[in-house]
Formats: structure tokens, C-alpha cells, sequence
């Protein structure tokens, strides 16, 4: 899949395809070429995704081939034990979460999936998580504190599931409760926002020590397309809200909601998942070594303060 504004990449790119065939017959003749088109193809990913939209973020943190949970967990970790059930109702396939290891460190992975194929995607109800998502995420969270285990919570999802029967089980009280009891949590918490950050989907596996971002990822309280229902009543305004949501890292950065942005390999993650899954494993376990030098009881005081100072005016 290319995206609009990719239309030059493309073009060199498929110069690049038409070239490599006749190389491949003519014993290396367009070598030189090829190499001299992909120089800047190199220059030209990197001059596209220095100034990307809003909207343009949005469509690549939305891009079919990029990292989805299940690629994090094969490229960063070891030994994961899938756990399953929230104990109540029954196991929610958007929500997944069991031990792992990274690098030498035992934890807790927390993540949201989407899938890849048509029938995963349904299976994983295109990763919403409905409440018994989030009540097998808190009953995981809640067994890294008794093992002493840091989270890791990996968030890619456009939203909590607004269905009918999710608002019947307890949709927002089950946001709520994680929110409330991932505040006070006395073991550390690493989130990390690899997609889309959509709304209280996010938030209900968001609350962490450091929140991390990769750079065309996106995090915001709605959906651009439900702002701009909203407040247009036409979801073809959808640009305009992004710009208006600021829901790029660079914009969540400068406003105190992320404390790092995770670079991304020149053209995004969708083009090197290998490379984005490399920064994202660089990034999370220092993290990780600075937090487990802090007392449980530092580490909830943290929190709270980090939160108490998100939205305060500036003087």
C-alpha cells in the first residue's frame, strides 16, 4: 500500500524495479543508476517525513504493514506465556497480555492488537478491546505487582469498543478502574504508543511511569473523523481536526503527555519493521533499568505528579 503523498517515492521506486530486471540481464550495466535512484530515494523518504501533516500522520500510523503487537513480541521479547481471561466474562483477543522476558528482565507485556489478515482482524475486533479486555489487562497488572514484575504496555488502538453490549458489561467503568488502579500500582510502568492512541481505548492501558511515542505514531482523545462529526458534522473535515486534536508526537512532547519520541526509520516503520522494533526494544529497556532503581512508593508519587501537571497553564 502507498500513500498519497508517496507518489514520487513510487515513481522512483518502480524505476528502481524496471532496472534491477534489465541489470539482472545484462550482467550489472545499470548499477550505477540504480545505485545513484536509490540515493534519492534516501533523500527524498527523509525530506517527506521531516514535515509531515497531522493527517499524514494519522495515515501512517493507520499503514497496513506496519508493526502490529504481535511483530513486538516476536522481534523484542523472549519466552512469552500468553495468559488469558479476565476471570469473569470470557478471554478478549484485542487485548493481549502475559510473562515475558526483555533482554535479561522478566515483565509483564500488556498490548492491544489489531491483526493482520482479515480473519485475525475480526477475531480481534480490529483492536478494540471490549471491558473484559481491560479487566484480564488490570487482573495482569495487578500480578506483576505481586511478583514485583515491571508493566510494559504496548498501545495501538483506535478506541475502546462502543457497542451495545460493551456499554452493558461496563465499557467506562472498566476504563475508569484501570485508569485509577494503574495510578496507584507499585511496580513500574512503561507505555508505549506504537500506532494509533485512540481516545479511552488508549488510556486504559496508558498509565505509566514514562510514556513513550514513536515519532508517526499518533495519541489523541478522538478520532479525527469523530471530532470532526462532531463539531462539522462532516467527517470529510477529518484534516482539519487532526490539526486541531495535536495528537502528533512532536505536539505531545512539547505538552508533558509523552516523555520521549522513538525514532523511526527514514519512510516510517511500515517500510523497516525490523529497525522500528529495534528502537522501541533500545528505548523501553533503558527505561526500564533507570525505573527499577526507584521504591515502589517514589514511583506512585511520580505518577501523580507527572499527571497533576498535564494540562496546568504556563506562566
Amino acid at each position: 500500500m502507498q500513500l498519497d503523498f508517496e507518489e514520487p517515492l513510487r515513481a522512483l521506486e518502480n524505476r528502481i524495479a524496471e532496472l534491477n530486471k534489465l541489470s539482472a540481464d545484462s550482467e550489472g550495466q545499470f548499477s550505477s543508476e540504480i545505485a545513484e535512484l536509490q540515493r534519492k530515494v534516501e533523500l527524498l523518504k527523509k525530506k517527506i517525513y521531516k514535515r509531515l501533516t497531522p493527517w499524514q500522520t494519522v495515515q501512517v500510523a493507520r499503514h497496513p504493514d506496519r508493526p502490529l503487537l504481535r511483530d513486538y513480541i516476536a522481534g523484542m521479547f523472549d519466552d512469552f506465556i500468553e495468559l488469558h481471561g479476565d476471570r469473569t466474562f470470557r478471554d478478549d483477543k484485542a487485548m493481549v497480555g502475559g510473562f515475558a522476558r526483555l533482554n535479561a528482565q522478566n515483565v509483564m507485556l500488556l498490548g492491544t492488537h489489531k491483526g493482520r489478515t482479515v480473519d485475525e482482524k475480526e477475531e480481534c475486533n480490529f483492536g478494540m478491546p471490549n471491558p473484559e479486555g481491560y479487566r484480564k489487562a488490570l487482573r495482569l497488572m495487578q500480578l506483576a505487582e505481586k511478583y514485583r514484575l515491571p508493566v510494559v504496555s504496548l498501545i495501538d488502538t483506535p478506541a475502546a469498543f462502543p457497542g451495545k453490549e460493551a456499554e452493558e458489561r461496563g465499557q467506562a467503568e472498566a476504563i475508569a478502574r484501570n485508569i485509577t488502579e494503574m495510578a496507584a500500582l507499585e511496580t513500574p510502568i512503561v507505555a508505549v504508543v506504537t500506532g494509533e492512541g485512540g481516545s479511552g481505548g488508549a488510556l486504559g492501558v496508558g498509565v505509566g511511569d514514562v510514556v513513550l511515542m514513536l515519532a508517526h505514531a499518533t495519541y489523541s482523545v478522538i478520532p479525527p473523523e469523530g471530532c470532526a462529526a462532531i463539531l462539522w458534522r462532516e467527517a470529510a473535515k477529518a484534516p482539519e481536526a487532526a490539526d486541531a486534536l495535536r495528537l502528533t508526537a512532536d505536539a505531545l512532547l512539547e505538552m508533558g503527555v509523552i516523555d520521549e519520541i522513538i525514532p523511526e526509520p527514514p519512510g516510517g516503520a511500515h517500510r523497516d519493521p525490523a529497525a522500528a522494533i529495534s528502537a522501541l526494544k533500545e528505548s523501553t529497556t533503558r527505561h526500564l533499568k533507570q525505573l527499577e532503581r526507584v521504591s515502589p512508593r517514589r514511583l506512585v508519587e511520580r505518577r501523580y505528579q507527572r499527571y497533576s501537571r498535564i494540562g496546568r497553564a504556563r506562566k
